[in-house]
């Protein structure tokens, strides 16, 4: 019996190692892909030829300049929107959670909106542009961290992990509500220059701003895998979790740590982009068929890649020199999957 049980076990863990390697080969050609297709064709032999020989010619510009680190964001971003969503899903017990379900990315938008709206009187579009967009990844990353302060200290005082689960859901909803009021009073052109960027873009990052996206984001997952005992524990409950010995206000803590620091960094660079922490989950879930973090973290880590990546190659409609908002990809690649997550839940409810 012990040994039968043992064969399942390695037999499982194969078929995990091996469909974890079919993903990331498929990230792998996605990433290729990504930097081959857009409004300008390159074959891939040219981009091989233009990167050894680093020659100064418009393709070596148009991949090393724009396509890479466009492909990097992308994904970086996907990697953190899943990780955040895992996440949440785990520690609220609940399908739906998202990146978004604590208000943290409505945080980012309120300060991006108090820049841009809230001193309309003040800037133009064209100031703002000459500020850079650091000033709109500061103003992101303080709109997240007073989110951030105020739910640690929601949590600290609320034991029940559905009540701030609400309360974040209610504070999402009035920090949209005071956007929203500011949006009805300010100028047009700064108006429409918040609405860009509410759209979401993967394209806009300098390289020393990628640098710091990717230092921000390698924190939050190093969080994470530090965070994988306590992930497994939390799945029956966090009652469940005491009787093991994990300390539920630190677990509290350092997970929404890690998802704020994922979350809000994404957002002050690329902008809100959703339904990626939502869906992806569900979908290393269904491929994966464990509950174990141990193997659904590093999936949710190369699909959640590998999603934003599809959807920075369609938001570029290769061929054409139009682009889409990534948002739009992501809304529609997203919403089926919760859709079916939402069935699936009503089935066994």
């Amino acid at each position: 019996m012990i040994n039968g049980k043992r064969k399942y076990e390695l037999s499982g863990r194969r078929k995990a190692t091996l469909l974890m390697l079919v993903v990331l080969i498929i990230t792998v050609f996605l990433f290729i892909l990504d930097i081959v297709l857009g409004s300008v064709s390159i074959k891939l032999k040219d981009i091989v030829d233009v990167l050894l020989n680093k020659s100064d010619s418009e393709i070596y510009s148009i991949i090393v300049k724009f396509r890479i680190p466009k492909a990097f964001t992308a994904f970086l971003a996907g990697i953190s929107l899943s990780v955040s969503g895992l996440q949440l899903q785990t520690i609220f017990r609940n399908p739906m959670a998202g990146p978004y379900v604590l208000g943290i990315s409505a945080g980012a938008s309120l300060g991006v909106a108090v820049l841009i709206l809230g001193f309309s009187d003040y800037f133009t579009a064209k100031s703002l542009e000459l500020l850079g967009s650091w000033s709109i990844a500061a103003a992101a990353w303080m709109g997240a961290g007073i989110v951030i302060v105020i739910i640690m200290l929601i949590s600290l005082k609320i034991k029940d992990i559905l009540a701030i689960l609400i309360l974040g859901i209610m504070l999402s909803g009035g920090i949209s509500s005071v956007v929203s009021i500011m949006q009805y009073f300010s100028s047009e052109t700064m108006l429409k220059s918040y609405v860009i960027w509410t759209m979401g873009s993967l394209g806009n990052l300098s390289s020393q701003q990628l640098q710091v996206m990717a230092v921000c984001v390698t924190a939050g997952l190093i969080i994470s895998f530090f965070s994988l005992k306590m992930l497994n524990a939390m799945l029956i409950g966090e009652v469940y979790a005491g009787t093991l010995g994990v300390n539920i206000k630190r677990a509290r803590i350092i997970i929404f740590t890690s998802t704020s620091l994922l979350t809000g960094t994404v957002t002050a660079f690329c902008g809100p982009i959703g339904f990626i922490g939502v869906a992806v989950p569900h979908i290393a879930r269904m491929f994966f068929k464990t509950s174990d973090h141990r193997v659904l973290l590093p999936s949710v880590v190369l699909i959640g890649g590998s999603v934003m990546l599809a959807s920075d190659i369609i938001s570029q409609l290769p061929g054409s020199e139009r682009v889409l908002p990534v948002n739009a990809v992501t809304s529609l690649i997203g919403i089926p999957v919760v859709i079916w997550a939402i069935l699936k839940t009503r089935k066994y409810a």
